[in-house]
């Protein structure tokens, strides 16, 4: 399948593109493992998250964020000393904060599923002109939500890589218009059509 101009180089990334990326998500260990690979991303390409996927798995306890809330400096050092591991620090304990946030999150509405899908009422959003090529790097729901994560303790979230993840969940369907996946999500989930230029603090590529 692989259509959307994606890498067609890596077996891996083609197989994320027809068979996750974009299908609406409602997991919230899913969920928590597709921000967790966006917080890792920053500052590099998607193709190597793609590969080391697995290698981030298993430091990661199946990116069950229960386990992962309670890491400590031991937790810390040993992901760090992983052969293969993006050894960052920063993002490493940035993943651990927001798997306490990510907790607080499913105290307070039930799940953290519940809580994003509630931004699009429980609908893939459909905004004009995107399945055309017209996508930006950010709008206003994704600047909405980063502000809200941020207010909640969220790190490494913000209105781009928010955006990201509303993609990757199929919150936002953008998958090209001659994509076979961007019609197959439209028939199997409720959708609702906006209109883009609507969404306040649009970025594009570049801007």
């Amino acid at each position: 399948m692989a259509y959307c101009d994606w890498d067609a180089t890596s077996e891996l990334n083609i197989r994320y593109h027809d068979e996750e990326w974009g299908t609406p998500l409602h997991d919230d260990r899913g969920q928590f493992e597709f921000l967790t690979l966006e917080v890792m991303q920053c500052g590099l390409n998607w193709n190597m998250m793609i590969q080391k996927r697995e290698i981030f798995r298993a430091c990661l306890d199946n990116f069950e964020f229960d386990r992962i809330a309670t890491y400590d400096e031991g937790d810390i050092e040993r992901i760090l000393e992983t052969p293969g591991m993006i050894r960052s620090r920063r993002k490493v304990e940035a993943i651990i904060g927001n798997a306490r946030c990510f907790q607080r999150i499913r105290e307070e509405f039930g799940t953290f599923d519940a809580y994003l899908w509630s931004y699009s009422g429980g609908k893939t959003i459909l905004y004009n002109k995107h399945a055309q090529g017209y996508i930006p790097v950010s709008n206003g729901l994704s600047a909405r939500i980063a502000r809200d994560l941020k207010h909640r303790g969220f790190k490494f979230l913000g209105p781009t890589v928010i955006y990201s993840h509303l993609q990757a969940c199929g919150i936002i369907n953008d998958h090209s218009e001659d994509c076979p996946r961007y019609r197959e999500i439209n028939e199997a989930y409720p959708t609702v059509e906006k209109r883009r230029y609507l969404e306040k603090d649009i970025r594009y590529f570049g801007a």
